[in-house]
């Protein structure tokens, strides 16, 4: 195998967030409510995933847009620490780094983002000699970023034919049309990553099964994230179930499902099974858990298993 400069590119939005923890009960219109703790922090799906990726052991390197101001800087601080190569980043000065509020109440929240920078990337801003020097590459929030509506079959077909491996979280559609051709975007996809929501409305079906039935012709492998439920593997008409491993006190989820994804695509890349690589998904959408934000718990690939063991009695 040809040695490659990094094993994963990513390519995706960027932003922060500002989290508000503690919230004494739902914003009203005209009324003041406390947040008793906020933190501002790296955001996105993509970051969260390169970022905790990157923390597992993999090389990895982000291809964005952001703006040239302080949440910028703060995005690329926050890659930089965390060893993902930034390089590719694109910074332009007549636009604004975007920014998520998040309302966390418990396991679930509430969000308003502005979108900024992440509206402007898109498939002109990625060269051939970027996607070359990769083993892998990811994408995220297809419905965050309109400069890849109706392109996003041909960024995957172009890294498949360089060689590469693939995966493909499309996230959360905030104007729930959910226009997206999986028949022309799975066949190119080695592991798609939605979550049983989003699947379920990708595919227009009432029922999972139902859903797996209609992509069955020319997907791949799909990974559904289940939440407290675990997760759902199908492949090749073959369907594997793995319970969850069950944080009894969560700091917040902010960042969970990018985490999972993280943790079976760290696998994935080093050759494990579909089996492997779905129960440390699983692991590591737990431990996404157990700190604020969404890279919080990632600090390095030895502590991470630590506290999998500790928390979780996992044990490679």
């Amino acid at each position: 195998m040809v040695n490659k400069k990094f094993d994963v590119i990513v390519v995706g939005e960027l932003n922060v967030d500002l989290i508000l923890n503690q919230i004494e009960s739902f914003p009203e219109m005209g009324k003041e409510k406390l947040a008793e703790q906020m933190t501002l922090t790296l955001g996105s799906s993509s970051a969260i995933f390169a970022s905790n990726l990157s923390s597992l052991g993999a090389r990895v390197a982000f291809i964005g847009k952001i703006g040239n101001d302080s949440f910028g800087d703060l995005v690329i601080d926050s890659l930089n620490e965390k060893n993902v190569n930034t390089d590719m980043i694109i910074r332009d000065a007549n636009l604004k780094t975007g920014a998520t509020i998040v309302l966390n109440y418990d396991e679930d929240r509430a969000m308003i983002t502005h979108p900024g920078a992440m509206n402007y990337l898109n498939l002109e801003d990625i060269k051939t000699d970027y996607l070359s020097n990769a083993r892998h590459l990811h994408f995220s929030s297809y419905f965050l970023q309109p400069g890849f509506r109706n392109k996003i079959g041909k960024l995957f077909k172009w890294a498949k034919e360089l060689g590469l491996t693939t995966s493909f979280d499309p996230q959360w559609d905030p104007e729930e049309k959910w226009n997206l051709s999986v028949q022309n975007t799975l066949p190119f996809v080695d592991v798609f990553l939605p979550n049983y929501n989003e699947f379920l409305l990708l595919t227009g079906k009432d029922d999972i099964n139902q859903a797996f039935d209609s992509v069955g012709e020319f997907a791949n492998t799909i990974v559904v994230k289940n939440g407290n439920n675990g997760s759902i593997l199908w492949q090749q008409n073959q369907i594997a179930e793995l319970p969850p491993y069950l944080n009894k006190n969560v700091v917040d989820a902010i960042g969970a499902g990018d985490s999972f994804n993280a943790g079976y695509i760290f696998k994935f890349i080093n050759g494990n099974s579909p089996e492997e690589c779905q129960r440390f998904a699983n692991l590591t959408g737990a431990i996404n858990t157990t700190a604020a934000g969404g890279t919080g718990a990632f600090i390095g690939y030895s502590k991470i298993m630590k506290l999998a063991k500790e928390r979780f009695g996992f044990d490679e």
